[in-house]
């Protein structure tokens, strides 16, 4: 399969239909899913996996194994699986294929250290490969946490599973050169990490060395589930497919663009990570940082990944770094407090399990931002992402500027909305574009309009799959769209590594750290910025 009829697929799935898509023209393949006992894998890739298989979007042959700490044999797993469906999943629906899905579902007793575990694995795939016919395809995911993904990795390159299209020798994390093909009957082998990749830079480009010790940068496909959203994947297409927006898109006519994911939940039962993190982390170096991208990229040349990859990373290239002087007039960081969310009362982050009593973690932070370049110069660009907070949303804001010269009368000026764009991504998937109408009555009466686009009223148009399934998909295609480059996640830390370090000096953090109720809009220093969006 060539790499432009990859993208030719992965473009017909961004469309949410799978009817050019058919499971039958992919290569036969083996799912190996580290840490198979945990929550990720039962609670979201075991149902992706099923819902594609529903579809008819995964190859006819294929085999999914699941790798862990826990001894179980390949029955007492599919159980644990089915038991766990059977809980979390309203309904039956998922019982029906169950039984045809299962079949293909294996289980291997690993322990992260032991070389000989991945011996027996490899065994248990080639014996796989024997008597189901499968090809000798390998997708490694690492639903694990990511302290293990180096001693995986280098597990995976010992025991000769590395190996595979692009060759498994290694490389240092460069783009793979234009015009690299694979033989179509070549067997191929892909890693898959999620985020956060590393703690900071030096600890990013550590991890990245270690993978690159066995697998070339072509094999690493990094997880940021927020680009497989349909209205993020529309991003590029509303902006390069139509020509009314991209002449607008620009310090011309955009006042500023805003950015906002929040959520009610706190951190639950991930204290332990969280405190180590926080929101800078946990959010802004991945999610946010990729919105930002794909609003303020340059148009690629082709609708093609290694491009559309280099325009992302020319914006990361272009952010301009905070005066560490000034920080406070561009940053707002917030830890929640006790508060009341749906008419429940909920602690606050200090009386969370596992919080340190005198934490001064953010569970908040707003961010203002300044792109250097010619077509954004000037223009903020706010980023605002928290827990606990009033509602869980996330969209994004373009806020063009007010017509230059109003020829109405000057009591109609405070009515006068400019035109805004709004991208909502969460709850609901959807476009809308306000602008002002005349309405019925007096000579000058005015009135806003709301033009919407929304996904799921459309007939026929509610997208078959969800973000899970879309990067398991384009793993097998070989497609790195909707998936994060090195150098992207190296400029993504470089840009708020100083941030961090002074935000976690014990005198910035006490003095830029302050309390919000949980179910607030966040700080009230941030007040103003969120009111913008």
């Amino acid at each position: 399969m060539s790499d432009d009829n990859d993208t030719e697929r992965r473009r017909d799935l961004g469309a949410g239909s799978c009817t050019l898509l058919n499971g039958a023209d992919l290569p036969s393949c083996t799912i190996v899913i580290f840490g198979a006992s945990g929550d990720l894998t039962a609670r979201k890739l075991i149902p992706a996996l099923q819902n594609l298989f529903r579809h008819r979007c995964l190859p006819p042959r294929y085999n999914i194994v699941g790798c862990g700490r826990s001894a179980m044999d390949h029955e007492r797993f599919r159980q644990s699986l089915a038991a766990f469906q059977e809980e979390n999943q309203p309904g039956a629906g998922w019982r029906h294929d169950w039984a045809e899905f299962a079949a293909n579902i294996f289980y291997q007793p690993l322990r992260y250290d032991e070389p000989e575990d991945y011996r027996a694995l490899a065994t248990l795939l080639e014996q796989l490969d024997r008597e189901r016919l499968t090809t000798p395809n390998r997708a490694f995911y690492l639903a694990v946490p990511p302290a293990l993904y180096p001693l995986i990795g280098r597990q995976l390159g010992e025991a000769g599973l590395a190996t595979g299209e692009e060759g498994g020798d290694g490389d240092k994390g460069q783009p793979a050169g234009e015009g690299r093909r694979r033989p179509a009957d070549q067997p191929w082998a892909r890693i898959v990490v999620e985020k956060p990749f590393g703690h900071d830079l030096n600890s990013a480009v550590a991890l990245d060395r270690v993978l690159h010790g066995s697998f070339r940068e072509e094999q690493i496909f990094r997880i940021d589930h927020y680009l497989a959203k349909e209205t993020v994947q529309n991003i590029l297409m509303l902006r390069f497919a139509n020509a009314i927006f991209e002449p607008l898109w620009n310090r011309s006519y955009i006042d500023y663009v805003g950015i906002i994911s929040s959520e009610k939940l706190g951190v639950e039962h991930r204290a332990g990570f969280y405190e180590t993190a926080g929101v800078l982390r946990d959010m802004f170096q991945n999610h946010m940082l990729q919105l930002l991208a794909l609003t303020a990229m340059e148009p690629p040349s082709r609708f093609e990944a290694a491009q559309v990859q280099d325009e992302k990373v020319k914006v990361f290239r272009a952010l301009k770094p905070f005066a560490r002087d000034k920080l406070a007039a561009n940053l707002v960081l917030g830890q929640y407090g006790p508060g009341v969310i749906d008419g429940r009362e909920v602690p606050g982050y200090l009386q969370e399990p596992g919080v340190a009593p005198d934490s001064v973690t953010p569970t908040f932070a707003a961010m203002r931002l300044l792109i250097d370049n010619w077509r954004w110069r000037g223009v903020p660009f706010y980023l605002i992402s928290g827990k606990r907070m009033a509602a869980k949303e996330t969209r994004i804001v373009i806020q063009f500027k007010e017509v230059p010269h109003s020829m109405f009368r000057r009591e109609l000026l405070d009515t006068m909305l400019a035109n805004r764009l709004v991208l909502g991504i969460y709850p609901e998937e959807k476009i809308s574009l306000n602008f002002q109408a005349k309405s019925p009555g007096t000579k000058e009466c005015l009135q806003p309009v709301t033009m919407d686009f929304n996904y799921e009223r459309r007939q026929g148009a509610k997208p078959v799959f969800d973000a899970y399934e879309m990067v398991l998909l384009d793993c097998i295609l070989g497609d790195h769209m909707l998936f994060w480059r090195q150098d992207g996640v190296e400029l993504a830390w470089k840009f708020l590594d100083p941030i961090l370090h002074a935000c976690e000096s014990c005198e910035a953090g006490a003095r830029l750290l302050q309390t919000y109720p949980a179910g607030s809009p966040g700080p009230e220093k941030a007040r103003s910025w969120v009111e913008l969006l």
